[in-house]
């Protein structure tokens, strides 16, 4: 049984897209897989039955190193492909593999808006990078475990029978859906609708549930990680920015409707659903030269006017919702 240290240090969606490629080398290869994270993400892989050691990084990578040089990996794959993973690799001195980023085409498309990138996804790629271990995708997707006693909503939280969810916030200014949007969004769809977010969008979930009390409930700044993975699984249908509330619906085989801001689905970050095209829309503004602005996201518009969220029409978004909800149950 070959012993594999998978690295990927954050975020939520980084982490969860990195669930088929632990999947098939416990699966395929019958690995005993450990995983390298922040503590701060732990959640997102401690129930993962396909792993079977997390280990943290702190702020002390010389310590974790230390910890990881006991265990004699047969291999190392690393999924982040940072200076930190790099220092981990070298100090480990086993088989590595890994990935290409594309950053040379992604600055061409940011930089000089020439599209060099195929659309595949990343996941696909982490496989072209695990070639030489023999494993293959599989097709199943992404994955989130949790257990329910970690889940348990808070009681000033009461989730109706049907409903929908909507993702506040983004990594970055420029992936978030501005609050005109939202609002247009909360008053053209039937039902309730449960307003994910954390601390930075409390203000926000609040001034809308006041302005919307019999439509909103609002769950920002009220609910966990894992309390809000809760909350997607039982939704009908998630709005999301490009953010990791996207892979997480995702992860938990949820309908959705990305709304693509300063970003583009051509960096290979959309919803990873092999096989199942239909699960997701993709709404964006297209033609706008000025787009993609940057890999990741800024802090804002550069150009000034948002153009890529705010010409966003809300009829694609509703209709996009309307054609999910109809979906066959698989």
């Amino acid at each position: 049984m070959p012993r594999i240290l998978v690295i990927r240090f954050s975020s939520i969606g980084d982490i969860l897209l990195t669930s088929p490629v632990v999947r098939a080398l416990n699966k395929q290869l019958g690995a005993e897989v450990h995983f390298l994270t922040k503590a701060k993400f732990h959640q997102l892989v401690k129930f993962n039955p396909h792993i079977q050691q997390v280990h943290f990084l702190t702020d002390s990578l010389s310590a974790i190193i230390g910890e990881l040089q006991g265990f004699n990996f047969d291999y190392v794959v690393d999924l982040h492909k940072n200076y930190r993973s790099r220092m981990v690799i070298r100090a480990l001195k086993a088989p590595h593999f890994s990935f290409d980023k594309l950053n040379l085409e992604k600055w061409l498309m940011v930089n000089l808006n020439i599209n060099r990138l195929s659309g595949q996804h990343l996941v696909d790629r982490y496989f072209q990078g695990l070639s030489g271990l023999g494993v293959q995708p599989d097709k199943e997707g992404l994955e989130f475990f949790f257990e329910e006693e970690f889940s348990t909503l808070p009681e000033i939280i009461e989730l109706p029978d049907k409903y929908f969810a909507l993702a506040l916030g983004a990594a970055h200014p420029t992936k978030q859906m501005p609050e005109s949007l939202i609002r247009k969004i909360i008053t053209s769809l039937p039902g309730k609708i449960a307003l994910l977010g954390g601390q930075q969008e409390i203000s926000l979930g609040e001034v809308l549930e006041e302005s919307y009390p019999d439509k909103v409930i609002n769950c920002a700044g009220k609910t966990s990680l894992l309390q809000s993975a809760r909350v997607i699984q039982a939704c009908q249908v998630i709005i999301t920015p490009d953010t990791g509330m996207m892979h997480m619906a995702v992860a938990l085989k949820k309908p959705v409707v990305v709304v693509w801001g300063n970003t583009i689905p051509d960096f290979g970050m959309f919803p990873y659903y092999p096989g199942h095209p239909e699960k997701f829309v993709n709404v964006e503004v297209p033609g706008l030269n000025c787009r993609p602005c940057s890999k990741l996201g800024k802090t804002s518009c550069p150009k000034g006017h948002f153009d890529c969220m705010n010409k966003i029409e809300v009829m694609e978004i509703t209709q996009a919702v309307n054609t999910l909800i109809n979906l066959p149950a698989q």
